[in-house]
């Protein structure tokens, strides 16, 4: 099948909401780089979803794939240690599988390497009281497989994208993880109890959902650097940094 990578470049501080529309038409997921302050989001897209894509972001650009294009895209998809969990593609090899999460990026949502997801994990690791665990915008599945791995039990993720469950249920499978998977409108169902909540979304609906949540405590990321989501009914604990992204703590006071 022939493919053409689509570029939309913008300031880091204007990316988030096109990050959101480019999912929308991709979502199988897409390339992100930060060259100075610049974001880069590149899509690999058959030829007949460039126009839609085109036509949705003025100034973006298209070009042909090259041959030899699935490994270079491969070697984009690196492994990242976070709190000693190994995250990574099947292609590397992990050096302990009791330690690891393995994620295909070609089902989707890419690896665990993004910031956002590192912080995620980063947050998850240093919770004192482990216990259930929600996974709100599930995603591949990513940060419900890390929760297992890092004891939390049972952990149940749920997402609008019947896509993402079956994603997750796949994903979950393959790590030989138990993981509880459903499609749930956060915005606008009932979410499931459970004592921790992790939400990698976009701002706005983290907002929404930490409104939502049955849960004594909250992780959330999916937001820049210097942004915090209203949060009315939460505490504030604590927020790291990467990568000029962020990601908060929350409990109920």
């Amino acid at each position: 099948m022939s493919l053409r990578r689509v570029t939309v470049r913008t300031a880091g501080d204007a990316a988030e909401p096109l990050r959101a529309r480019l999912l929308e038409l991709v979502p199988d997921g897409f390339e992100e780089r930060d060259n100075g302050g610049v974001v880069e989001l590149a899509a690999y897209v058959p030829e007949r979803e460039v126009e839609a894509i085109l036509a949705a972001f003025p100034g973006a650009t298209a070009e042909a794939v090259e041959d030899g294009w699935e490994d270079a895209w491969r070697t984009f998809h690196r492994p990242v240690v976070v709190q000693g969990l190994w995250l990574g593609p099947p292609w590397e090899r992990p050096p302990d599988p009791s330690r690891t999460v393995v994620i295909d990026p070609g089902r989707a949502f890419g690896t665990g390497a993004h910031p956002t997801t590192r912080l995620c994990v980063d947050l998850l690791a240093r919770t004192t009281r482990r216990g259930s665990l929600l996974d709100v915008g599930c995603g591949s599945g990513v940060l419900a497989i890390a929760a297992v791995r890092l004891g939390f039990e049972p952990v149940l993720a749920v997402d609008v994208d019947p896509v993402a469950v079956e994603t997750t249920r796949t994903n979950a499978e393959a790590n030989g993880v138990s993981v509880l998977a459903m499609v749930v409108d956060a915005l606008a169902e009932t979410l499931p109890a459970a004592r921790v909540a992790v939400a990698n979304v976009l701002l706005g609906p983290i907002e929404r959902i930490l409104a939502r949540l049955d849960s004594v405590e909250a992780i959330t990321s999916g937001y820049l650097a210097g942004e915090r989501p209203a949060h009315p009914g939460w505490s504030h604990v604590e927020t790291l940094e990467l990568d000029g992204w962020a990601a908060d703590r929350f409990r109920r006071p």
